[in-house]
């Protein structure tokens, strides 16, 4: 049960946000022998995690068998954070992430790697990468499990489910919306378990089965519970308490009454980062992007943990890179006047569409990782300043055959059944290409130049200016029972369609500088003592990079792992002696 923590509290450790990295961390301290508590701002669990695929990044993982090593993985990872990482920081995350997963098994959480859909690594031309991936997802599990922790649990984004309601793993999700062989099947046996669970049904619409991010949290959240490990929300951290240059307490505000909450040992800092401040936005990215372009949960990650180290002398790192994914701003069909960005991960890689600034042309490969998309658009506006926002632009075969965010394709959901507001708001739709250009303010015979160039290339099945389908990152977004380039097809049939593509994120990934144990460093390279800092509020261990899915999640729980080591030799070794 979640509960209002009191003043001068005392833990071992104090964990600041409950984020998948947050969680465990305490749930691996507890288990180490230490006293853990979980402090939440908001009043609901699971931050950005629970909102998230749920998936991780693991190099080396025990699916993998001879495909990798940690020579392979160390190397790519080197190439990709082009050497802004310290090599003793990529070695001890190698080394611990498949561990870190053993722990997950341990506590009920299992991860998988699914051999029909090898989800490749971002990189595919960087020596070390794997077209299989190394990415690994989370099993479903039960909800019902948590009672009623259940409905504190941030829930999921209604486009991983369906009907806007039912819970989908990634797998089912991808298989109905591509109508892979079977799909029939799954809707219907997808439809049967949610409609007989009569017990949820007459409590929620909430489905009681939790997949993808809300799984991870979910499973987490059990374990917590089993071991009594206590979770305050509405409990913000409003600064560090320090005494002879060591982290003693955590100064928050609970319920609106100011709290000092000891830790005897060490606070860890998994708050999240600063993508929801305009103010930090507006200080550290390279040029002006607003918080609503982001896809975490509005409001949450205002740059807490960072505006904390600043004010104790912690040094900060990449405070210039984010997770960019490009996202398009969609209305909720379910409540007035509410509207959320929504990434774009896969939607550009299928046939039929294509991406240009707002000069009309094309400034990228459309199916590039999406966090490579994003500093695609930032490179081309830095040139052109046409950019931010750009456009998608496709036809009426794109339409009626594949999803684009929250917009289900029109086989599922005709134009009939859009909601009208939708249009000319988030979906441009015109009977001409000319009419669409006018419409949302491009160039109409660049555009036409544009979509000329690109039929062509599409009919041959290549993409000489900028090789989209010509790998096999590509090709697994694209459509495979499209040829000759299942990424490719000519932008020919109307009505033609328009969606706004706006710069978003998944998080901002800098913050305080850590070390291989996660501990905070001051300028000159010496830990603070009692001090660590792991995920988004802390500088990325993945650098400018983001080397394949899953890298947030894996990177955040794996040093979360490694924290809770380091805490747990200090408490039994004297210090003098490390």
């Amino acid at each position: 049960m979640s509960f209002i923590v009191a003043d001068a509290s005392e833990y071992d450790v104090v964990v600041v946000g409950s984020g998948a990295g947050g969680l465990l961390a305490a749930i691996r301290a507890h288990d180490l022998g230490l006293r853990p508590i979980v402090i939440e701002k908001s009043d609901r669990y699971g931050g950005t995690s629970a909102v998230s695929g749920g998936a991780i990044w693991i190099p080396n993982n025990a699916f993998l068998g001879d495909q990798d090593s940690p020579a392979k993985a160390l190397g790519y990872l080197e190439k990709v954070t082009e050497g802004r990482v310290p090599t003793a920081k990529l070695e001890r995350y190698v080394q611990m992430a498949p561990e870190m997963v053993a722990y997950l098994k341990s506590l009920g959480i299992e991860y998988y790697t699914n051999p029909y859909m090898p989800y490749p690594d971002y990189y595919p031309f960087v020596k070390g990468s794997l077209p299989g991936g190394r990415t690994m997802l989370v099993r479903p599990m039960d909800g019902g499990a948590l009672g009623e922790e259940f409905f504190r649990l941030r829930e999921s984004y209604p486009e991983f489910k369906m009907f806007d309601k039912i819970a989908l793993d990634l797998l089912d999700g991808g298989i109905i919306l591509n109508r892979v062989k079977g799909w029939q099947k799954v809707v219907l046996r997808t439809l049967w378990r949610y409609w007989t669970d009569l017990p949820f049904r007459r409590r929620t619409h909430r489905d009681r089965l939790l997949t993808i991010g809300n799984a991870l949290i979910g499973g987490l959240r059990k374990a917590m519970i089993d071991r009594g490990i206590p979770l305050a929300l509405n409990t913000a951290m409003t600064g560090l308490e320090t005494s002879g240059g060591n982290v003693v307490a955590v100064q928050a505000s609970a319920q609106g009454r100011p709290v000092r909450i000891g830790a005897g040992r060490a606070v860890i800092l998994a708050s999240g980062g600063y993508e929801q401040s305009q103010q930090m936005r507006n200080e550290n990215f390279p040029q002006a992007t607003d918080p609503s372009w982001s896809a975490t949960p509005r409001d949450n990650n205002v740059g807490d943990a960072l505006t904390a180290v600043r004010e104790i002398g912690a040094a900060v790192e990449f405070l210039d890179e984010a997770w960019w994914a490009p996202t398009v701003n969609i209305p909720y069909r379910h409540a007035p006047n509410i509207q959320r960005h929504q990434a774009l991960f896969f939607e550009r890689g299928y046939p039929h569409s294509l991406a240009v600034n707002r000069l009309g042309r094309r400034f990228t490969n459309e199916i590039c990782s999406y966090h490579q998309f994003g500093k695609a658009m930032l490179r081309d506006n830095a040139e052109t300043g046409a950019n931010l926002p750009c456009w998608l632009i496709f036809d009426a075969d794109y339409r009626e055959k594949y999803p684009l965010g929250g917009l289900q394709p029109g086989w599922s959901l005709p134009d009939r059944k859009v909601p009208p507001d939708w249009f000319d708001t988030f979906l441009y739709k015109a009977e001409t290409l000319a009419g669409l250009a006018a419409k949302i303010g491009l160039p109409v015979d660049t555009l036409a130049a544009t979509v000329s160039r690109f039929n062509e290339y599409a009919l041959k099945g290549e993409d000489p200016d900028f090789g989209r389908g010509q790998n096999v990152y590509n090709q697994f977004f694209g459509d495979p029972n499209h040829q000759p380039n299942r990424n490719l097809g000519p932008i020919a049939k109307a009505p033609f369609y328009a969606v706004r593509i706006d710069l978003g994120d998944l998080g901002s990934k800098g913050g305080p500088r850590t070390d291989e144990e996660a501990r905070v460093l001051r300028e000159d390279g010496t830990p603070i003592s009692g001090l660590y800092a792991i995920g988004n509020c802390s500088g990325s261990v993945m650098g400018p990079a983001y080397p394949g899915a899953g890298a947030t999640l894996g990177s955040a729980m794996t040093f979360a792992y490694a924290a809770t080591a380091n805490i747990a030799r200090r408490n039994s070794v004297p210090e003098a002696a490390e």
